[in-house]
């Protein structure tokens, strides 16, 4: 039978249009598609970018690094480390990564190291100094040791900061050297300017001096005397010589006034020779160098000593206005506290040198905690830059050739050194007031027993 055809229909206007709609549709969306993968592309190339520029930032930071670097997981094992490692162990980091960190670690450390991770749970590891084995020996090592945690705050390992201790041994050794010298210079300049404040005394001391020594000679001449007349007349008793002829003897020889003037010639000649001694300790104490402790001593008897020194030295008609306690007790080094108070009581000295009645006020007295010291003077005072800068070292007002400038920075540094306090300023009604201050408590610890007596 012949095939019978069914007729064809044409598609309706409304279907063909919402055919076109949904294909622009699918076309609009895999433009869009394709726009945000190019997009995305883009991003994934900067940030690969970004990555490779940051992986190459730490790289090069960690190749620079001096201090060794070393990341361990949770079990001490290396997972990454830099070339300062590297260079210390002998090893690449092919060969240190994968290794327990603690296989590095010279034995004698094993147990320290073992502690880490119990201790990292609860503060990191500060200043820890170990050895690392290297292809030389070992090398110290001063260590930091922080926890690496994950995303989630959880403990995934640890990180170790180095830094050997060779270089900083070197620089400990240097530096202590150089402090030894410095502090050898410091004892040459307090020695050099004692010796130069005690050259400028030597002119009163000796005049100090030589009162009493004059007053025991002319004692011991008149001694010599009285004995020569005490030898003519045992010698007269020896030879058998009548009591007529003793008693004209006596008379001749005025025996009764020599024996009763003995006793007061030896007691005069014990007192010169008492004097002698004294100042001779004074001058000994101020001179001398040698270690001593720190002692209570007569603050008085310190003030009036370089006083006295000072003014019969000065040859200059002062005027003294002294409000001192009957009794004033400090503690300290006395020879140094004496050369404090000589160089304050020697610069106002000097400061009044174109005074027409120059004055000298010195005061001292105490609190609970304090023992103090006032000098007051009548020169003209000191200008705001010269105040500031009167501790200085090697700083002077004097003309050159007259003064160190070492004096009362000297003289700072041995107050600071017991604990007290120095200052200088002008004083309302003009001059310069100088105050000094020391601890009354003799508990206070000896804390320069090494420092030489200044």
């Amino acid at each position: 039978m012949p095939e019978k055809k069914l007729p064809q229909t044409e598609p309706l206007p409304e279907d063909a249009a919402m055919a076109d709609e949904a294909w622009v549709s699918v076309i609009q969306k895999m433009d869009e598609t394709y726009a945000d993968l190019v997009h995305y592309q883009v991003e994934i190339e900067q940030k690969n970018a970004e990555l490779e520029e940051t992986q190459g930032f730490l790289d090069s930071v960690q190749s620079s690094m001096s201090d060794v670097l070393i990341v361990c997981d949770k079990q001490g094992m290396i997972q990454q480390v830099n070339s300062a490692l590297e260079q210390l162990t002998g090893q690449g980091a092919e060969q240190l990564i994968g290794q327990s960190f603690s296989s590095l670690v010279a034995d004698d450390y094993q147990q320290k190291i073992a502690s880490f991770q119990s201790q990292l749970r609860v503060q990191p590891v500060r200043d820890c100094e170990v050895e690392l084995k290297s292809t030389t020996g070992t090398v110290p090592l001063a260590m930091n040791c922080s926890p690496r945690k994950d995303h989630r705050g959880r403990m995934a390992g640890m990180v170790i900061v180095g830094r050997p201790l060779g270089e900083l041994q070197k620089a400990y050794k240097d530096l202590n050297h150089t402090h030894a010298e410095l502090k050898l210079a410091q004892e040459r300049l307090v020695q050099s300017e004692k010796m130069a404040s005690l050259g400028r005394l030597v002119a009163g001391v000796a005049h100090e001096l030589n009162n009493p020594i004059s007053f025991v000679y002319g004692n011991m001449h008149a001694l010599q005397r009285y004995t020569d007349k005490l030898v003519t007349y045992f010698n007269a008793i020896n030879e058998g010589a009548s009591r007529m002829a003793l008693r004209e003897l006596r008379e001749d020889l005025r025996l009764d006034k020599a024996i009763q003037d003995l006793n007061s010639l030896v007691d005069g000649t014990m007192e010169g020779a008492d004097r002698v001694k004294d100042i001779v300790r004074d001058l000994r104490q101020f001179s001398s160098c040698q270690e001593t402790a720190k002692t209570e001593f007569d603050l008085n008897h310190v003030i009036t000593t370089a006083l006295h020194w000072i003014i019969k030295e000065s040859k200059r008609d002062i005027e003294l206005s002294i409000d001192l306690p009957e009794q004033l007790t400090a503690r300290g080094h006395s020879g140094q506290i004496h050369q404090v108070i000589v160089n304050l009581i020697q610069n106002a000295v000097d400061a009044m040198k174109q005074e027409v009645e120059p004055r000298l006020e010195l005061a001292a007295g105490e609190d609970e905690q304090r023992v103090w010291f006032t000098l007051r003077d009548s020169g003209p005072g000191l200008s705001e830059e010269n105040l500031s800068r009167v501790f200085d070292p090697f700083f002077t007002t004097k003309p050159v050739g007259e003064g160190t400038g070492l004096g009362l920075s000297i003289s700072y540094g041995i107050v600071v050194e017991h604990g007290g306090s120095l200052t200088v300023e002008n004083h309302p009604r003009g001059g310069v007031l100088a105050r000094l201050e020391l601890p009354r408590d003799s508990a206070v610890p000896d804390t320069d027993q090494e420092v030489q007596d200044a």
